[in-house]
């Protein structure tokens, strides 16, 4: 039979991109693969003519050649020859991993050979990462603080050292797969490894688990660790604690623990940033005659500051750093906003009616006020 033009075969234009080719040999390469059609010699010589147009069309040379010379240009350079055989792909199976992902699999060996992979399971693997949300204090997100954190973790296992086999007892080697963690079975034209089903992979077996971790090796315990909580950290961020995470199978490297922080509201500091912003009352003559006031600050001080004659209600004052110290470089810190609320009193004597009925003749006040335009309240 006459063979098909690649670009055809895989239903492409000629224009085709390289993520293009994969996608389409992926769909075509999972639909037609013997090991989902058994028996199906339409399904399998669609795959090898898949995987003969995926060979050269994946290759810029071979496609180059391809694209100027047709089948005879690619004649002798590994992939499809004009004689219409189907020759060696083992450029294909390069980047399996990266075309079929999970699928990847099912391609372990071609035409008897392969890569001979074993499982990854048998293999010594890092644990999980875990989590741990921690609320603090606002001031310990300010100045920074250590904290204990309880939570629990899987370690290796005590009764049996990490194991998995009770004490008198190991492993054996897998009797189904010899050690290799794979078994191999035909497939018409392929020989397909697939994962042991007596040892899951592992290429080992257990004669006696031990009770205590049920064979895992691992078992979980409570753990307890002082947290450094950083100057200036804020809410939403995490700390990074290396190996504090779950310990890995099979003798593996621990995960690491991630602290996720989140900050307590203080009662009359609001953050943004590095800066912070409260709000200080003052009387109607300190606003009009102007005063020094003493003001809270985030080290639970007083500082002095002027309020000048004429302020005005919200009218904001900035204190130099009094803010937050900058995450990782204490020596610098944010700044204060002091917010300037003018309170009435809401009951006068009878002498402070007569000196504000006074001032208000004084002053003139306009009994017919025109409004003040918008954009000057922005």
């Amino acid at each position: 039979m006459a063979k098909r033009d690649y670009y055809e075969v895989l239903n492409l234009d000629k224009g085709a991109s390289k993520e293009d080719i994969k996608r389409a040999y992926r769909r075509i390469a999972i639909q037609n693969h013997p090991d989902r059609n058994p028996g199906d010699k339409e399904a399998e010589d669609r795959f090898k003519e898949a995987t003969e147009a995926y060979e050269v069309l994946a290759d810029d040379k071979k496609r180059q050649a391809y694209d100027q010379f047709g089948f005879a240009g690619v004649e002798g350079m590994g992939g499809g020859a004009a004689g219409g055989g189907f020759h060696d792909f083992s450029g294909v199976f390069r980047d399996f991993e990266d075309i079929f992902g999970d699928f990847s699999g099912i391609f372990d060996s071609f035409f008897g050979g392969g890569r001979g992979r074993r499982s990854s399971r048998s293999s010594v693997q890092r644990g999980a990462d875990l989590r741990y949300d921690l609320e603090i204090p606002f001031k310990d997100a300010v100045f920074g603080n250590k904290v204990e954190v309880s939570y629990v973790r899987n370690v290796a296992c005590d009764a049996c050292g990490g194991t998995g086999a009770e004490a008198g007892s190991g492993k054996k080697t897998c009797s189904t797969c010899g050690g290799a963690g794979q078994v191999r079975r035909s497939s018409g034209f392929f020989s397909i490894a697939s994962t042991c089903p007596t040892c899951n992979g592992e290429g080992y077996v257990i004669e006696n688990p031990c009770k205590n971790c049920h064979g895992s090796g691992l078992a979980k315990k409570q753990q307890k660790i002082k947290v450094t909580i950083p100057a200036g950290i804020d809410n939403g961020k995490r700390i990074s604690i290396p190996g504090q995470g779950d310990g890995g199978p099979n003798g593996g490297p621990a995960g690491d623990l991630y602290v996720f922080i989140r900050v307590k509201p203080h009662e009359y500091f609001e953050r943004n940033g590095n800066d912070v912003y409260c709000v200080i009352p003052i009387s109607i003559t300190q606003a009009a005659l102007g005063a020094e006031i003493m003001v809270p600050t985030l080290d639970d001080n007083r500082m002095k500051m002027k309020v000048p004659s004429g302020t005005q209600n919200e009218q904001v004052f900035r204190l130099k750093h009094e803010g937050v110290p900058v995450l990782n470089d204490s020596s610098r810190r944010g700044d204060m906003y002091v917010r300037i609320h003018v309170t009435i009193p809401g009951k006068l004597t009878g002498k402070a009616k007569t000196l504000l009925k006074e001032l208000a003749e004084v002053e003139g006040e306009d009994e017919s006020p025109s409004p003040v335009p918008l954009s000057e309240l922005r």
